[in-house]
């Protein structure tokens, strides 16, 4: 019974991630600003979570300070410059491919970890990097020798990329915390350190004549933003964790890239082609390389 809560905690965090990119697409479609975007939604996030965490902040004031400079970092890379490299990327791709892209965050995570010297890398992980740059090559140049040679490449992908590697600096700086603090109080500092860089990208986007206007479209925007990829993912996704582990979960993820892209082809009527199977494959080899054990012979 416990499992089948957790499956179901897992199927709804993915299904959330996911949304994030078809919600990201629809904003620019509906001329959304995607770095007001981002300050407006995990502005919103800071609003609902203060009523439930600010006590825990009290409480738990001591770690916080004694650890501020790898919060200041962990709400640098995830709140203030992933979500702004995805929502950028959706201007000028699709949502298949920036949900693609994460595929590859394992990846980055044992090449960061490797030149950090955080973890040990093995021969079959450095192998499973190699493929899973095969695998975003393949996407990237859609399996092109011409784009490759003139690096004529679509400028989303290149953004998203940027995305992956802030995403993996996040996820190789997690494995630096030994502390411990409540899963929402984490998610409230985390995301008033990336409020701080926020800020600046939206003054500049305002200062380029890029106004949001507030309508039911942004509404509707915020709204789920707010309570299903930012607050609801997170909460699922660590309540899963504590069921059936964070190996067995980390299965699950590979259903964030299947969820967007069939948003991506029911929503935006997307076309799923060759060179995304072919990167998705070699990609997901990738990382079934990097997971593989050397045994003691």
């Amino acid at each position: 019974m416990q499992n089948t809560k957790a499956y179901i905690m897992l199927v709804c965090a993915t299904l959330f991630w996911a949304g994030n990119f078809a919600v990201g697409k629809f904003a620019f479609l509906t001329e959304i600003p995607p770095l007001s975007l981002v300050f407006y939604r995990w502005l919103l996030v800071w609003v609902i979570l203060l009523p439930f965490t600010f006590k825990n902040i009290l409480k738990f004031k001591d770690i916080i300070l004694d650890n501020l400079l790898l919060l200041f970092f962990l709400g640098l890379t995830s709140v203030g410059l992933f979500n702004s490299f995805t929502y950028l990327s959706l201007i000028h791709t699709q949502v298949i491919n920036a949900s693609l892209f994460n595929t590859a965050i394992p990846a980055v995570i044992i090449l960061l970890c490797f030149l950090f010297k955080i973890e040990k890398t093995n021969r079959f992980q450095i192998l499973g990097l190699i493929v899973s740059v095969f695998g975003i090559l393949s996407i990237i140049t859609k399996l092109n020798l011409d784009i490759l040679l003139s690096l004529d490449f679509n400028k989303g992908d290149i953004i998203m990329i940027g995305g992956v590697i802030t995403w993996g600096v996040y996820s190789t700086l997690l494995k630096k915390k030994n502390f411990t603090l409540p899963l929402l109080t984490l998610v409230h500092v985390v995301c008033t350190f990336g409020l701080i860089f926020v800020f600046p990208q939206f003054l500049y986007e305002f200062s380029q004549g890029k106004v949001i206007n507030i309508d039911i479209n942004l509404f509707y925007t915020l709204i789920f933003l707010a309570l299903f990829p930012s607050i609801g993912s997170y909460y699922c996704w660590a309540g899963a964790v504590s069921i059936i582990g964070a190996n067995r979960a980390g299965i699950f993820l590979s259903l964030i890239p299947l969820f967007s892209t069939m948003m991506g082809i029911f929503f935006f009527s997307e076309k799923f082609q060759f060179y995304h199977l072919t990167g998705a494959a070699l990609i997901i080899l990738g990382l079934f390389l990097s997971n593989k054990e050397i045994k003691n012979a």
